[in-house]
């Protein structure tokens, strides 16, 4: 029997130093403490504790499969214990993503985002894991498309025979909770149609056509439709495997060389830029952004994280790499031109998406006095 393997990326705000800027030291130490506890107990075989603005990343890799009790009671723990930390601290937005008390075997629904994938490990397997923040699970619908759709992206789909037949891709309506599994190139404009609506359509997952190969999976939670009101924006996470009859590494990367606009920014209620940075400068700061997200490349081999001779894993930090220069260079640019505008549309996102933030207590106020034109 091939080995399974299960990679697991699970992301929580859990307090932040200085506003919604960063994780500090002391949370990602616990972050830290208790994985290699798990670890050492035989729970996990490795993992990466990182950040990307104010949101802890725990990335394991184990065998218990997808959605292990055991494995979300970790991360689950792990961010409460955090949250506790951010508190005694009185770090900003402490606990801000932990929108239950109680933990019910399984973090999803409860506030922390999970991208997670069970793999049959191929003779070599390249990982890359993305996580975003001060937007929404609808940023990855683009570069996803781009990917894993776009032959003028992704020269392998018309020069590599492994991806002949193409891909399919499973959307999430996210209001409706609802799924739908749509093949490209077949039906490739009915997948623009449904994910170019960013907000409601998301990728949740993709997979090769002709043999069901698992690909892609990403984080596709509301935040806001957990909530019922604003509490902070998604920060979606994802992972996607690499080469050998799937795209080639530069190909999963080579649309994050332009910005593009996404949701979130300032309180979770603007267009904004996203820019790919390293983890150096995974922190937000003007408008609580510009939107940042960090790309992390390793291998799986034999069930975990391929280390060093000491057992530390090799991780490698994609875009910190002047071929991102021009999307940082743009993201500026955009950014700049966009706050121009002020709280104005299309600066400010439209009002469906502003239904959970004070606008709804703004219309609240002024409901009596509203007359007939």
């Amino acid at each position: 029997m091939p080995r399974k393997t299960t990679i697991s990326l699970i992301k929580c705000d859990v307090g932040s130093l200085a506003g919604h800027h960063v994780v500090p030291e002391p949370l990602l130490s616990i972050g830290e403490k208790n994985l290699k506890k798990a670890r050492e107990d035989g729970l996990i075989n490795s993992y990466y504790v990182f950040h990307v603005g104010d949101d802890l990343q725990l990335l394991t890799v184990h065998e218990k499969g997808g959605s292990n009790p055991e494995i979300h009671k970790l991360a689950w723990n792990t961010f409460q214990e955090a949250a506790k930390k951010a508190a005694e601290l009185k770090l900003y937005g402490a606990g801000q993503d932990l929108l239950k008390n109680a933990f019910s075997g399984n973090v999803r629904g409860m506030g922390p985002g999970v991208a997670e994938m069970e793999i049959e490990e191929r003779g070599s397997d390249p990982i890359v894991v993305f996580a975003a923040d001060k937007t929404s699970a609808g940023c990855f619908n683009l570069p996803l498309f781009k990917i894993f759709a776009d032959p003028m992206s992704t020269a392998g789909l018309i020069i590599d025979p492994g991806m002949a037949g193409g891909f399919k891709f499973e959307v999430m309506d996210v209001k409706e909770n609802k799924k739908v599994v749509v093949k490209c190139p077949e039906e490739m404009y009915e997948l623009i149609a449904l994910i170019g609506t960013v907000g409601r359509y998301m990728i949740s997952r993709v997979w090769r056509a002709r043999d069901d190969l698992i690909c892609a999976v990403g984080s596709v939670t509301r935040l806001s439709l957990i909530a019922g009101k604003y509490v902070g924006k998604d920060d979606p996470v994802m992972i996607a495997r690499a080469q050998h009859g799937l795209p080639a590494l530069g190909e999963i990367l080579v649309p994050f060389m332009h910005s593009y606009l996404v949701q979130g920014w300032m309180r979770g209620s603007h267009w904004g830029p996203i820019m790919p940075v390293g983890l150096k400068d995974a922190k937000c700061t003007a408008f609580d952004g510009p939107p940042r997200i960090v790309a992390l490349g390793f291998q799986v081999a034999n069930g975990k994280i391929a280390g060093d001779d000491e057992g530390k894993p090799m991780i490698a930090d994609m875009f910190d790499d002047p071929a991102f220069d021009l999307a940082r260079r743009e993201t500026l640019d955009y950014a700049s031109m966009l706050r121009r505008m002020g709280e104005f549309e299309p600066a400010r996102l439209g009002v469906e998406e502003m239904e959970y933030t004070s606008l709804s207590k703004v219309l609240g106020k002024l409901k009596d006095r509203f007359k007939p034109a």
